[in-house]
C-alpha cells in the first residue's frame, strides 16, 4: 500500500473511533492465524506511551496493520529509530507517522524539569529542543505540537536508510497530533518529504 492510501485509512479509521463507530476488524482467531508467517503494516506509528493513546484504537486497526512503537514524549532515540528502520528496510512500511498528544505528562515533566533520576532525566533532555522552539511560556500543547515536528526532522537526519526510503522508495513521513477531548488525530501540514 502507498503513502497516500495509508494515510487515507488512517484518517477514515480515526473518523470511525470519533464517531464511536470502530468496527473492531481483523482482530479474530483467524487473523491471529493468517499473520503466523509474517506482516506487512501499511503505517509504522511512533506514540507517546501515554496510557490514554492507543493507536490500535485511535486508528481503528487490526492486528498486523500498524508498526507501533511507544516510548514518553515520543522520541527518537537509538532504539526508536532503529525499529522504524527495521519495519522500512525490511517490512517495506512506506508511511510514518509521528503522534504527539494533548496533555503529555512527559512534556509536563520536562517543562517543570527537577531531578527525576539519570533515566528520566535523560528522556527527559530530549524534549528541551521543542520547549525552546515553542518559546517561553508556551504551553504543553504547543510544545508536544512542536515536539512531534523536530522528531520527523530528527528521523530524516538521524537515519541513512529513512532518509533514503524518503529519496527513492515512495516512503512519507508525518507529524500528527492526537486530542484526548475529541478523538480526532490531526495531520499536520500533509505529507512531508
Amino acid at each position: 500500500m502507498d503513502a497516500q492510501k495509508s494515510l487515507d485509512r488512517l484518517k477514515q479509521g480515526n473518523s470511525n473511533f470519533v464517531a464511536d463507530k470502530a468496527d473492531g476488524r481483523l482482530q479474530n482467531s483467524s487473523r491471529r492465524e493468517s499473520l503466523i508467517g509474517g506482516q506487512s503494516p501499511y503505517a509504522v506509528v511512533l506514540a507517546c506511551s501515554d496510557s490514554r493513546v492507543v493507536p490500535e484504537i485511535i486508528f481503528d486497526t487490526g492486528l498486523g496493520e500498524l508498526f507501533v512503537i511507544r516510548v514518553a514524549g515520543n522520541v527518537a532515540n537509538i532504539s526508536t529509530i532503529a525499529s522504524i528502520e527495521y519495519a522500512v528496510l525490511e517490512l517495506r512500511t512506506k508511511l510514518i507517522v509521528v503522534m504527539g498528544h494533548q496533555n503529555c505528562g512527559a512534556v509536563t515533566a520536562a517543562m517543570h524539569s527537577g531531578n527525576n533520576g539519570p533515566n528520566l532525566n535523560h528522556l527527559l533532555q530530549q524534549l528541551k529542543p521543542a520547549m525552546e522552539l515553542a518559546g517561553k511560556g508556551a504551553g504543553v500543547d504547543k510544545v508536544a505540537r512542536e515536539n512531534t515536528i523536530l522528531t520527523v526532522d530528527n528521523l530524516i537526519s538521524s537515519s541513512e536508510i529513512i532518509k533514503n526510503a524518503l529519496q527513492n522508495d515512495g516512503l512519507e513521513i508525518i507529524a500528527a497530533f492526537y486530542n484526548l477531548d475529541t478523538g480526532k488525530v490531526d495531520f499536520n501540514g500533509g505529507l512531508k518529504e
